[in-house]
C-alpha cells in the first residue's frame, strides 16, 4: 500500500515515539507499505516546528535524519483536481492533489477537513483506523 502521512501525523510522530502517530508511521514506512510524503508537507511541517516548537528544531532535525531516508517524497501538483474542491479548507488541497497524483492508497490524517470530505481515493484514515486495518491485513 502506498501511505500518504499528513503533517500533523508528522508533527506528532516526530515528537514522540510512543503515540499512535508514530506507530502509524512507522507500519506506513515498513513493507509492504511505503510511506509517502509530499513536498509540500514538509514545508508545512518546518513551518509548524518555526512557530510552535522553535526551542525543538534539534529534535525535527533528528527525525527527519531518521524519516527522510525511508519515505518517497512526492512533488505537489499546481493544477487544481476535480476531487479537491470536496476538502473545505483551501490550503489542505493541494495534499489531496499529491496524494491523487502519488496514487496512494491511504492518507492517513487526524485533520477533520479531510476526514469528513467524503474523499474515497485515496482512503482517508486517522492512525487509529490505519493500524487497525493494517493488523488485520497480517
Amino acid at each position: 500500500m502506498r501511505v500518504l502521512l499528513d503533517t500533523n501525523i508528522l508533527v506528532s510522530a516526530s515528537r514522540s515515539d510512543q503515540g499512535t502517530p508514530y506507530l502509524a508511521f512507522v507500519r506506513a514506512t515498513t513493507s509492504p507499505n511505503q510511506g509517502i510524503v509530499c513536498d509540500q508537507n514538509l514545508d508545512e511541517l518546518r513551518r509548524v516546528y518555526i512557530r510552535k516548537f522553535s526551542h525543538k528544531l534539534g529534535l525535527l532535525e533528528r527525525f527527519l535524519a531518521f524519516a527522510l531516508p525511508v519515505l518517497e517524497i512526492v512533488h505537489t501538483p499546481v493544477a487544481n483536481m476535480e476531487e479537491e474542491s470536496k476538502i473545505r479548507d483551501a490550503s489542505d488541497r493541494p495534499i489531496l492533489r499529491a496524494a491523487i497524483a502519488a496514487k496512494a492508497d491511504i492518507l492517513i490524517t487526524g485533520d477533520k477537513d479531510f476526514l469528513e470530505s467524503g474523499v474515497t481515493v485515496p482512503k482517508v484514515m486517522t492512525a487509529v483506523e490505519f493500524l487497525e486495518a493494517s493488523s488485520q491485513e497480517c
